[in-house]
């Protein structure tokens, strides 16, 4: 087969790509993958380091209040359609697939418009823009939650969850809390709030440093590379023997096998990572998203009895401990918590993506 594959703008929509492609190679061995995103979105560096051949285009977003910007943003994404055309012509696929961001409406929309057959994934529980406006020419439709598919066309929509899952869950993990100075023997949570960090978690647990140096469990706490020295600076406590604070994981699947709990965003990558490898969570939505479609990613863990949340405005080192003591000082939650958070995973999505494509070709 011969693919193209369009995401960008942030890692959500480029890495459940990524992990399609490792999965259609593992089937079709000879699969030819062309990757089409946009120049300045940062899948300009993470595709062109796998290997995998990437041309890019010039789009840019809309602004949500009226702005003269808005008139460029139509400008470009025309001429982006025209160049996109001249390069699905040259390649020839069999299928593209677009996982969202404003240059994959580009190149789906020409695909579309070449009558060759577009399959889109959404990765979160409410659609983002662009995904909605190419969902009426998309031959298929892969959403990652239930409470997504009310928002496309019934007849070509279905859950398939996201790649990113399947990955995850197939990785063997060798780390050990050793290498960090902690005991393989005791549980532990991990703090994460994203590659960049989350100031309002890490002040919180800046908040709860006191108490969880008296903790049982180890606390690791992953304040994103810029925040590191802010964090340190702002400690009235020096952290014991069972905190770490670190500015960045780079293993952080192999981490995440390993991991006990977790507090994270909500983001459409974490909820595949941690659903997939059943790890109890405490949720804390990013308010700034389009759509609050994080609070709604959360919630759908929530009422599944597969996570907690703390919105960002109940957010407090006081809360954070509360929420953490209930899952590691607790067996029954955490394993309770556990078995829900892996039947919320879906752990073949890589798999049920690739047959949807199929079925879209084959249409």
């Amino acid at each position: 087969m011969k693919i193209i594959l369009s995401g960008g703008g942030t890692g959500g929509h480029i890495y459940p790509a990524l992990a399609l492609a490792e999965v259609i190679r593992k089937h079709e061995p000879d699969t030819e993958f062309l990757y089409v995103g946009s120049e300045r979105g940062v899948e300009s560096n993470i595709v062109p380091s796998t290997g995998m051949p990437f041309e890019k285009l010039t789009v840019q977003g809309f602004k949500r209040s009226f702005s003269l910007e808005n008139i460029k943003t139509v400008s470009l994404f025309l001429k982006a359609v025209k160049e996109a055309k001249k390069i699905i012509k040259d390649f020839n696929p069999d299928v593209v697939v677009g996982t969202g961001g404003y240059v994959s409406g580009a190149v789906v929309y020409a695909a579309q418009r070449l009558h060759i057959p577009t399959v889109i994934h959404e990765q979160n529980s409410v659609a983002g823009v662009t995904n909605k406006f190419l969902s009426r020419g998309a031959t298929k439709i892969g959403v990652a939650f239930d409470v997504a598919l009310s928002q496309f066309p019934k007849d070509k929509v279905f859950v398939v969850g996201n790649p990113r899952a399947q990955q995850v869950a197939s990785i063997k993990s060798n780390f050990s809390w050793q290498q960090i100075g902690l005991s393989d023997e005791k549980p532990s949570l991990l703090i994460f709030g994203g590659s960049q960090g989350a100031p309002p978690i890490n002040f919180a647990v800046i908040d709860a440093m006191q108490e969880f140096n008296k903790r049982n469990y180890q606390v690791v706490i992953v304040t994103g590379p810029k925040r590191y020295e802010n964090v340190l600076d702002r400690l009235t406590t020096q952290p014991a023997d069972n905190v770490r604070i670190l500015p960045y994981i780079e293993n952080m699947p192999e981490v995440l096998a390993k991991t006990s709990a977790i507090v994270s965003r909500a983001g459409a990558t974490s909820i595949a990572e941690i659903t997939a490898l059943g790890i109890p969570s405490i949720l804390v939505p990013s308010p700034y998203v389009t759509g609050d479609h994080q609070t709604k990613n959360a919630q759908s863990l929530v009422d599944a009895g597969a996570a907690l949340m703390i919105t960002e405005p109940a957010l407090s080192g006081k809360a954070l401990l509360l929420a953490a003591d209930s899952l590691l000082l607790n067996d029954s939650v955490s394993k309770t918590m556990t078995e829900q958070a892996k039947n919320v995973g879906i752990r073949d999505a890589g798999d049920r993506l690739y047959a949807l494509i199929l079925d879209a070709i084959g249409e």
